[in-house]
């Protein structure tokens, strides 16, 4: 039975038609040709074995749900299966670096995923192989093969896709980075930043824009004007566009096929955009018939891509229906012994928390020795003992590279002077002014070899570094989600702190926010050879660290410091004791140190002995150090820049109290800025930051007590 209809979405003709599969008829409309030329036979059948495999594995995941056995998010990709199906098969597998996003089921099971690995994670099981429970189901990678495990923030893999091409361009390369993604991240902002670096440096990467009118219950004429996503980008120069059938193999893959060539030649990215349809909710959370009319489903039911393929192969005579049945039948039987392997897994292992949550370091503090530097040596600002440690790491390794705002002229402050000279521009360049691009890009810039290391300035101050959070939180947990399949190994240098009459977005401290980030390290160096021994472990480690430099010190005589020797390393939470004493304890870092020290000098003058701790790195810090101080003078004050108001001493009081209270003789204070912004007249900086006397203030406050 046929009849001929008039048809929405650019096709004028299509024509329905009745079919039997899985024991009931559906009706079946002829939308598209499905054009198998340049497909041999074994490979069009190899191809449907696998869309119907993808189908019923999908099944399974909601069959799943139902038994409340687990796949406890599963969002089913029924009407995306040839755009998936295709670029599953244009990956290859251990050269390229494919970025999917949570509705790429048959696209990971078509680039290397296996029935009972995609079960093991939808079941959230510790040998799941994107990372062993620890991320959301239905969120499938492999970065053994390079499938990347991809988080729930949608789109913003767009920038570590183009992070990585960065890198293939670099050592010359010959792979693609590929993002996929749906239709509506691509209102992000990020997704353009994306863009617009790979257009600007006309990168190796495929970004492919998966369109089924949809997100969750937001259509797609609300989220752009352009309903098509691709037509936004056409004023990109160098990114070329490429618009599919999403839900015909055939058609998607000649596209990928010639976005995959126009790659390789080197003149630019390009962009897929594949119409689609979503048959089925949005995810097992989403109940579509709350926004979508009963003549829509209908519509795309009957559009059902694996319904369209197993009609033209029967249509066309390339199997019998029998041979056909058969296959199906076998594909029933690998997920029923994929099944059994899976549930016999052991669950996630909850206990196993704190593991993998940071890399350990270059240096972890053995045989250290605080005095290990050159003594005898000329002394040197701690911006000039940045600057020498960067070129001296970057002589070291020639796999470091560095990028930002403004590098090109060596830095806002002169801090990279002379990099970009002797290092070239293939190793310190400028970046756009996009914060969330230039860390973005970082994360996928080390994907591509495990000895790179970057090092990027976040933002000209630390105070413009929030639209790149986005991304900072991303990498928190880059480590811990892979379950240490993947490392982001950079720093992130910020310019920080005020004293310089900055006012807003100039003066502002920002590391109380940063610190409540686990799987990140923040260093504050306070004097030069501090900068030069936090700086080399920060560079050569791996994972991720904020290297925060307070403004007021890069020239200030009191940082100033012998220039230490070339392989001098300070570890991780290793706090310094500034001055020794008896009578109280100040911990605190970067500015405040200085502040501390001239208070503590001129307190001593009153028989007040200050001992002034100078933590140096806030995560992690020296619990030990300081608690040892405490248990010896039984009185604290915690000073530093930022607000008290969740600042970083409140976390140090706070384990202060846990773990020595019954040492302590009187209440701890703190000192700290303002609970206000940094105003910009010198009379608001000098009310609203700390300054020696505040310290003094509190110290004598406590010791009165």
């Amino acid at each position: 039975m046929a009849k001929k209809i008039t048809k929405s979405n650019n096709i004028s003709q299509t024509e329905i038609v009745k079919i039997n599969y899985q024991g009931k008829e559906h009706e079946v409309e002829l939308y598209s040709e499905f054009n198998f030329e340049g497909f041999d036979n074994d490979t069009i059948i190899e191809w449907y074995k696998l869309n119907h495999l993808g189908r019923k594995l999908d099944e399974k995941a909601a069959l799943y749900l139902k038994m409340a056995k687990g796949w406890s998010y599963h969002a089913p990709f029924a009407g995306h299966d040839g755009i998936q199906l295709a670029l599953g098969k244009i990956f290859r597998q251990n050269y390229d670096f494919l970025f999917p996003y949570y509705r790429d089921f048959l696209t990971t099971l078509a680039g290397g995923l296996t029935p009972e690995e995609i079960i093991l994670n939808g079941l959230s099981k510790d040998t799941d192989v994107a990372g062993g429970g620890r991320h959301m189901s239905n969120h499938f990678a492999k970065p053994e093969i390079r499938i990347q495990n991809v988080s729930s923030c949608v789109s913003n893999h767009a920038l570590h896709a183009a992070g990585v091409a960065r890198a293939i361009k670099r050592y010359k390369g010959k792979e693609v980075a590929y993002a996929s993604l749906g239709e509506s991240s691509t209102s992000e902002g990020y997704f353009y930043e994306a863009i617009n670096t790979a257009s600007l440096e006309q990168l190796p990467v495929v970004f492919v824009i998966q369109n089924n009118g949809y997100g969750i219950s937001v259509p797609v004429t609300d989220q752009s004007a352009n309903t098509r996503i691709s037509d936004n980008l056409v004023g990109f120069k160098y990114l070329k566009i490429f618009n599919c059938d999403g839900r015909d193999p055939f058609d998607s893959y000649r596209a990928l096929k010639s976005a995959q060539e126009y790659a390789l030649s080197g003149e630019g990215p390009a962009v897929i955009h594949a119409d689609c349809d979503r048959i089925g909710s949005h995810s097992n959370s989403d109940r579509h018939e709350l926004y979508r009319s009963e003549e829509e489903l209908n519509r795309v039911a009957r559009r059902d891509p694996l319904l369209q393929f197993r009609y033209h192969i029967l249509a066309k005579g390339l199997i019998k229906e029998e041979d056909l049945l058969k296959l199906e039948e076998e594909n029933r039987q690998r997920i029923f012994k994929a099944a059994d392997i899976a549930e016999a897994a052991p669950d996630a292992d909850g206990s196993t928390w704190n593991q993998f949550v940071i890399p350990e370091p270059y240096f972890d503090g053995k045989d250290f020795e605080e005095n290990d530097s050159n003594a005898h040596g000329e002394k040197v600002s701690l911006l000039h003992s940045i600057n020498e440690t960067l070129k001296y790491e970057f002589r070291r390794n020639p796999n470091t590279f560095l990028w930002g705002q403004d590098i090109g002229k060596g830095g806002v402050f002169n801090v990279v002077k002379g990099m970009p000279q002797e290092f070239g521009k293939e190793r310190v360049f400028n970046s756009p002014i996009a914060e969330d691009s230039i860390v973005g890009t970082a994360n996928g810039f080390v994907r591509y070899r495990e000895d790179i290391r970057v090092v990027v300035e976040g933002a000209e101050f630390a105070d413009y570094f929030w639209p790149a959070m986005e991304q900072l939180v991303e990498t928190s947990h880059d480590y811990w989600r892979t379950r240490g399949q993947f490392s982001p190994n950079f720093v992130i240098r910020l310019a920080s702190s005020g004293y310089i009459q900055g006012g807003l977005y100039h003066s502002q401290n920002i590391e109380g926010s940063l610190i409540t980030f686990p799987g990140i390290r923040i260093v504050q160096p306070a004097f030069a050879d501090d900068a030069a021994g936090l700086l080399r472990n920060a560079i050569r480690s791996r994972g991720v660290t904020m290297f925060l430099e307070p403004k007021f010190l890069y020239n200030a005589r009191q940082a100033y410091t012998t220039y230490p020797h070339s392989e001098y390393i300070i570890p991780f939470g290793k706090a310094r004791v500034r001055r020794t004493g008896t009578s109280i304890t100040v911990v605190t870092y970067g500015t405040a140190v200085h502040l501390s020290l001239m208070a503590a000098d001129e307190l001593s003058k009153q028989g007040i002995d200050v001992e002034v701790i100078d933590l140096r790195s806030l995560a992690p810090w020296d619990k030990e150090t300081v608690f040892h101080s405490v248990r010896k003078t039984n009185r604290v004050v915690v000073a530093h820049e930022d607000k008290i108001i969740g600042g970083v001493g409140g976390e140090i009081v706070a384990e202060i109290q846990n773990n020595c209270f019954k040492y302590l003789d009187a209440p701890i204070q703190r000192v700290g800025s303002k609970f206000s912004p940094v105003g910009f007249a010198k009379n608001y900086e000098t009310a609203i930051l700390p300054n020696k006397e505040d310290i003094k203030q509190a110290i004598v406050k406590t010791i009165k007590f």
